[in-house]
Parts: structure tokens; C-alpha cells; sequence
């Protein structure tokens, strides 16, 4: 996907999320978690939830993700997406409960669960969005051998 000039572009100085772009401007993923008792704090806050320490940084983490849930937009809602394109919600490996949303071209087969792994967009100088690409699922269950009488 390349930018439009007109799509709207995150504050990436911003105080509380700041680590998040400046590491997605390297292509990596980081998270907000407490230096204290390691919990990570998505969306990133001053106070952790579970220890109460105001004490926090940023921690790499592996790129990769969960398909939580997808939407496919077939109606134009700005210019600088045009439709079909489909917003996901990935659960982070990582991170069980921490949730990034991304964005895909067009209408792709995408399956619940399906794993998924980070990619870096740069849109502008200073800019790289966290986007996600669909691998292939995993199918488990039966192989197919075992689904096959044993005609002897």
C-alpha cells in the first residue's frame, strides 16, 4: 500500500506512545510494560494495573500474532482508502491480550486464529504504521492417512 497524502498519520512524539512508533521506525514491535512486575500495560499508561508502579518502559517483543477479528469496508471512507480494504485485530503472541489493528488490501481469506506476523510501513519521514500479513493457518486434526480405512 502506498500513502496517500491525505491519510491521516499518528503523533509520534506523543509521551504515552512514543517507544511504540520509535521502535516500529526501526521495524521492530514494542509494548509499554512495568519495570516492576513485568505486566504489560496496553494502551500504554502511566500506572500499571496490577502492581500500581508508575515505573514503565518499553519492551521489544516478537512481532508475531493471532487473528482475533477482521472487518472488510467496501464503502469509501476517505480518500486515501479505497474500498474493499479489511481492518484486522491481531492478539499478540507475546502479549495475550494486548490487541493491534492493521490494515489489508482488499478482501483476503482470513480464517479466525489464523497466525499472523507484523510488517512495517513507512508512510513518511518519521512514520512507519505496525501492519499485519496473514501466514498460512495451521490446519490440526487427523491427517489425512488416518482418515483412510485400512483396506487389507
Amino acid at each position: 500500500m502506498t500513502a496517500h497524502p491525505d491519510a491521516p498519520v499518528p503523533v509520534t512524539t506523543d509521551l504515552d506512545t512514543g517507544g511504540f512508533w520509535q521502535a516500529a521506525a526501526h521495524n521492530r514491535l514494542a509494548l509499554r510494560a512495568c519495570l516492576d512486575c513485568g505486566t504489560v500495560l496496553h494502551l500504554p499508561k502511566v500506572m500499571c494495573h496490577r502492581c500500581r508502579s508508575t515505573r514503565s518502559g518499553w519492551r521489544e517483543i516478537e512481532p508475531v500474532g493471532t487473528l482475533a477479528s477482521w472487518t472488510v469496508v467496501r464503502a469509501a471512507l476517505h480518500p486515501a482508502f479505497p474500498p474493499p480494504y479489511t481492518i484486522v485485530l491481531v492478539e499478540l503472541d507475546a502479549a495475550p491480550g494486548a490487541r493491534l489493528i492493521g490494515y489489508l488490501d482488499g478482501a483476503p481469506d482470513l480464517a479466525m486464529g489464523q497466525p499472523m506476523r507484523a510488517t512495517f510501513q513507512q508512510v513518511r519521514d518519521q512514520v512507519t504504521l505496525v501492519q499485519w500479513s496473514p501466514l498460512p493457518a495451521v490446519i490440526s486434526g487427523p491427517s489425512p492417512d488416518s482418515l483412510v480405512p485400512d483396506l487389507s
